[in-house]
């Protein structure tokens, strides 16, 4: 359920969450159409990132190459005053009358070899000795930044506006022999010229970088469209809903599932599986080795040899189950197992009951053939006329039935067990099998819900069982019923005239699995047990006076009384 999710808010953050909002507060479908898809927002982001990213860091460089740029300049500019402003022919040149026609060609000299926008040397006043444009020798240098120079002996680089434009000097004052300062040397380069070599040489680190933030692009649409591929086309709020659907099924089937990894480990575990597992349902088991948890587990050899295996009966616990198991194969390679089981007890037990609802069918079509001949009889009757005689069968039909119903409804307190006790004997006399309830019977507690249940289940399959009990003479078969809670205890007997059991086989009828009757049984015996002992009591086997085999049930009538009844006693 995560996967989706998760990747869309790192990948998706802020746009996602930008998306999601808008998405949520459009009205209509048709308003949240345009909003982009996962793909697209991939692309948004990762385009929107890199450009970003190369958008910060080129204007940083840039700046920071601008700045170094004319930081060169400026100290290049600075070593070349330097160097003229100890050239012997220049100091000397202060001292005649007419110093400009010596400098001059100096200057000039030096500004073509260098490069420099200008060469200016001024004495103490400022006035120029020299300049690239001849006609403005003799006049005042222009910026104001000769201070330094002139008055304090200093070299520096200066940025000020002079006559040609803004630009960067290089100031260096000039000494005699005496070593007083007699003048100054400015070697400049114009803003303008710095700014168009700048940017001839950033031109190249432009397209640099949009030639990156291309290719930038086209990984990002690459990686968007494989992404997608990889996610079968959904988006991940699909993607979101899918796996809580799936979790939904797979938490709601009857039928238990457990998933493991290639490493043997359970990554998916549902309800229906938990109840096999140690632990019950409280105990989540993802994560855990698939032999911890069920020693018993061949998805080991599946894992291995990626073969499938189909109806596997293995024991989980307790419990019987059939098992399928099927490897999860990627690419041509194992990635996991997958394994279904459902209670191999289960599945007997609904085809017991369809059985029995199928025996149940044919002994009512078999009733219903009698009825109806017994409708004919009394049509035949009536219309010889003979009145008397087919009242006289109507009566005793009615009161062998009311006697009965009566019977039942003074013995058994508990309408859920006197029904059961009615449907009972109806069933058998429909299958042939006559059940007789003895005259002494009484059941007068009143009972708790939980104590009504395990009654009917421990009534219901004793009788069942007694119905059922093999009589290979071919005798009619007879049930004898008899029940009591007269003392501390209520005790049901059931003898049954069937072959009975061997003396072998005394306690082994009770374990599950084991039956008499063939394979495929043993059940409701070893639950009529299991519910006897958790209710304080117990059942056992004993010889049966009709011959066959009698099943003696005891439980503790406090135990399964009601709550009231127990204060009243």
């Amino acid at each position: 359920m995560a996967t989706g999710v998760c990747l869309r808010h790192t990948l998706g953050t802020p746009f996602a969450v930008l998306f999601d909002v808008i998405r949520a507060l459009s009205p209509t479908a048709a308003a949240r159409r345009w909003v982009p898809g996962f793909r697209a927002q991939m692309i948004l982001l990762v385009g929107s990132l890199l450009i970003l990213m190369l958008g910060i860091q080129g204007t940083y460089l840039s700046q920071r190459y601008a700045a170094l740029m004319e930081d060169q300049i400026g100290q290049r500019a600075l070593s070349v005053a330097r160097t003229l402003a100890t050239n012997h022919q220049l100091i000397d040149a202060f001292s005649q009358t007419d110093p400009a026609a010596v400098i001059q060609p100096i200057a000039e000299r030096v500004r073509l070899q260098t490069g420099a926008s200008f060469v200016v040397v001024g004495n103490r006043d400022s006035i120029r000795y020299s300049h690239p444009l001849p006609d403005r020798i003799g006049q005042r240098m222009v910026g104001e930044d000769n201070d330094p120079a002139l008055l304090r002996g200093e070299a520096y680089v200066s940025r000020a506006k002079g006559s040609l434009g803004p630009s960067i000097r290089g100031k260096v004052p000039v000494f005699d022999e005496a070593g007083d300062i007699i003048g100054v040397v400015s070697v400049g380069f114009l803003a303008s010229e710095i700014q168009e070599r700048i940017a001839g040489d950033l031109r190249n680190n432009l397209l640099l970088m949009l030639g990156t933030a291309g290719l930038g692009l086209l990984g990002a649409v690459a990686i968007a469209n494989r992404f997608k591929r990889a996610i079968l086309g959904l988006e991940p709020h699909e993607i979101a809903r899918r796996l809580k659907e799936k979790d939904a099924i797979l938490q709601s089937i009857h039928e238990g599932l457990i998933a493991v990894n290639v490493d043997g480990r359970i990554t998916l575990a549902n309800a229906g599986a938990r109840r096999f597992l140690p632990g019950g349902e409280a105990q989540d088991p993802v994560g855990r080795d698939i032999l911890e948890a069920l020693p018993h587990s061949r998805l080991h050899e599946v894992l291995e040899t990626g073969e499938a295996q189909y109806d596997r009966e293995t024991w989980v616990g307790e419990q019987l189950v059939v098992v399928n198991r099927v490897p999860i194969v990627v690419n041509g390679r194992v990635e996991g197992a997958v394994a279904t089981f459902r209670s191999r007890m289960e599945i007997l037990e609904l085809s017991r009951s369809l059985t029995e609802v199928r025996q149940l069918a044919d002994g009512l079509r078999a009733q219903a053939h009698e009825f109806s001949n017994k409708l004919h009889t009394l049509a035949g009757l009536l219309q010889l006329g003979q009145v008397q005689e087919a009242i006289q069968m109507i009566g005793e039909e009615t009161r062998l039935e009311q006697a009965r119903l009566t019977l039942l409804q003074s013995r058994v307190r508990d309408a859920a067990l006197c029904g059961l006790l009615a449907g009972k004997l109806m069933r058998a006399s429909a299958r042939g099998v006559t059940i007789e309830v003895d005259e002494g019977s009484t059941l007068q507690s009143e009972l708790s819900l939980q104590g009504r249940e395990a009654l009917l289940s421990i009534i219901g399959n004793l009788l069942d069982n007694a119905c059922e009990a093999q009589r290979p003479d071919g005798r009619r078969p007879v049930v004898r019923l008899s029940f009591t809670d007269m003392g501390d205890d209520i005790v049901i007997e059931v003898d049954d005239n069937g072959s009975g059991v061997d003396e072998e086989q005394g306690e082994r009828v009770f374990e599950r699995g084991t039956s008499t009757k063939g394979s495929g049984r043993g059940i409701g015996l070893a639950l009529v047990r299991r519910l006897c002992r958790e209710f304080g009591g117990d059942v056992s086997l004993e010889p049966g006076q009709a011959g066959g085999a009698c099943f003696v049930a005891v439980v503790d009538k406090r135990q399964v009384m009601a709550l009231g009844a127990l204060d009243e006693s």
